[in-house]
């Protein structure tokens, strides 16, 4: 597991950013949890509302449960606070962009992205040379 926590004029987002933290870990189920705990703990540490603290749980909880799903060897977490946006950034080595089929009827999975979809201000997903990276977007009043 590699952790970094810093207020960062040289963001990894590609400007400068207010906060910043970058967790990686193997992409296992295993793992989704401390993704979820090192989110929580953080953004409370940054003064992040309760509220939007557990919307922004529950988002990287979804995030960090596909990548454990599809990637192969490991996914990273980026958390950045800039200006009453949180930016989540979940990065994993899988090789394709899953989507779901419409004549299949919804069970346990596959609601996790609707859920990202409904609580995020908006969402992006993007193939990469190394793998596949999903952003999220959540105001934050802190």
């Amino acid at each position: 597991m590699f952790v970094t926590d810093s207020p960062s004029p040289s963001s990894l987002l590609g400007r400068p950013c207010r906060r910043q933290a970058l967790l990686t870990l193997p992409a296992q189920e295993a793992h989704v949890a401390t993704a979820r705990h090192f989110t929580a703990d953080l953004l409370e540490s940054w003064s992040v509302p309760a509220s939007e603290r557990d919307s922004a749980v529950l988002i990287v909880d979804e995030l960090a449960a596909n990548a454990a799903r599809y990637g192969r060897e490991r996914m990273t977490l980026l958390l950045a606070l800039d200006h009453g946006t949180l930016h989540i950034v979940v990065t994993d080595s899988g090789t394709t962009v899953e989507r779901r089929r419409p004549d299949i009827a919804p069970d346990e999975h596959g609601r996790g992205t609707g859920i990202v979809q409904c609580l995020a201000q908006s969402t992006e997903v993007h193939q990469t040379r190394s793998g596949r990276e999903v952003r999220a977007c959540l105001r934050c009043s802190s």
